[in-house]
């Protein structure tokens, strides 16, 4: 698709950095890699300086590989690679256009620049298109912000299907957070698009089995499953990847690397577990876009879904940079025994 800037990609950035609450004469920095898609940041800047705003715009180059396996849907880019001025330079900010590949949501520098307020908002890295059908609004807020409080008093997560899906899931000590676009609030990150409640539960919280069937999708590898994938899950690890198609062979393959490479089990375990809350979000959107011109953080989001994810935990102290996001179509969630998703559509 053409990667050329377009005026409607401009107005429609600015109005989400009007719901970030960016104001004239604000310093705000664009953050980009030399891998970035280039129309990204110059949407940001530019939509950026029609708010007013005083914008500089960090670029940085791709840093050499580190490992032999694809690293893709982490949220935890190492682009920063803990260079202190730049950290330092984006801290001084009141707001940051994170226009890098990976995003910066689970970067290990974040804390620190979000520790003197600044806020930021990670731009996914797919065609503007994608960013245009599912544009924020300010009414998105309060709904993901009623899953977060359900969430959050809820002592136990079931999630059943028709395909075999059953899991508990303990909530006891789980770290609740909701994305619904943009974020006004010092010291807070958000992304866009948006639409979606999580939790990172403790360490043990995990167990049973989850059924991935035709059409599900497998983020990682961008990719709809063609056959059936079960995963057989005990104290928060899958221990068992069951299935006959190429989708379980991958999955095998890339768990048995991460490990083999790390030395433990993390890339197994999970990482949090969700709900999609944005009806604008479309899951079939991914069969008309080119790899290279979707991120897949609009499938994460799509209304209904049940998103179960293998990865870093802070929360369980897992470190590791093998993941999988899987949005299952479907499923039924219940908080505490309330249907919140009953098979696939949103409860209320």
């Amino acid at each position: 698709m053409n990667p050329h800037i377009e005026a409607p990609w401009i107005a429609m950035a600015e109005q989400v950095f009007a719901l970030c609450g960016v104001q004239p004469g604000e310093v705000c920095a664009v953050l980009s890699e030399t891998r970035t898609r280039p129309e990204l940041p110059q949407m940001a800047a530019l939509a950026l300086a029609r708010r007013g705003a005083r914008v500089f715009h960090v670029v940085l180059p791709q840093r050499p590989l580190t490992h032999g396996i694809p690293v893709r849907s982490t949220g935890a880019s190492d682009a920063l690679g803990g260079i202190e001025p730049v950290v330092a330079a984006l801290a001084g900010c009141g707001f940051i256009a994170d226009c890098t590949v990976e995003g910066l949501m689970h970067a290990p520098e974040l804390p620190r620049i979000l520790a003197g307020g600044a806020r930021g908002l990670y731009i996914s890295h797919e065609h503007p298109e994608i960013l245009e059908r599912c544009l924020p609004r300010a009414e998105d807020e309060a709904p993901v912000r009623d899953a977060m409080r359900r969430l959050k008093s809820t002592r136990e997560m079931t999630v059943t299907s028709a395909a075999g899906t059953e899991l508990r899931i303990a909530l006891a000590d789980a770290r609740v957070g909701g994305v619904w676009g943009f974020t006004s609030r010092p010291g807070s990150w958000s992304h866009w698009p948006g639409g979606l409640v999580l939790a990172f539960p403790a360490a043990g919280s995990v167990a049973g089995t989850l059924v991935l069937d035709r059409g599900d999708v497998n983020l990682t590898f961008k990719r709809y499953l063609d056959a059936p994938v079960r995963l057989h899950i005990e104290h928060d690890h899958v221990v068992a990847v069951e299935g006959d198609g190429v989708d379980a062979e991958l999955m095998r393959a890339q768990y048995a690397d991460w490990s083999a490479q790390e030395g433990d089990r993390s890339a197994y375990a999970v990482s949090h577990v969700g709900w999609g809350l944005n009806r604008r979000a479309r899951w079939d959107a991914m069969a008309s876009y080119d790899k290279a011109d979707f991120n897949g953080t609009e499938l994460r989001a799509f209304a209904g879904n049940f998103l179960y994810s293998t990865g870093a935990n802070e929360v369980a102290g897992r470190h590791t940079l093998g993941h999988f996001d899987l949005p299952l179509r479907g499923c039924t969630v219940a908080l505490d025994g309330v249907t919140v998703v009953e098979r696939g559509v949103l409860v209320g």
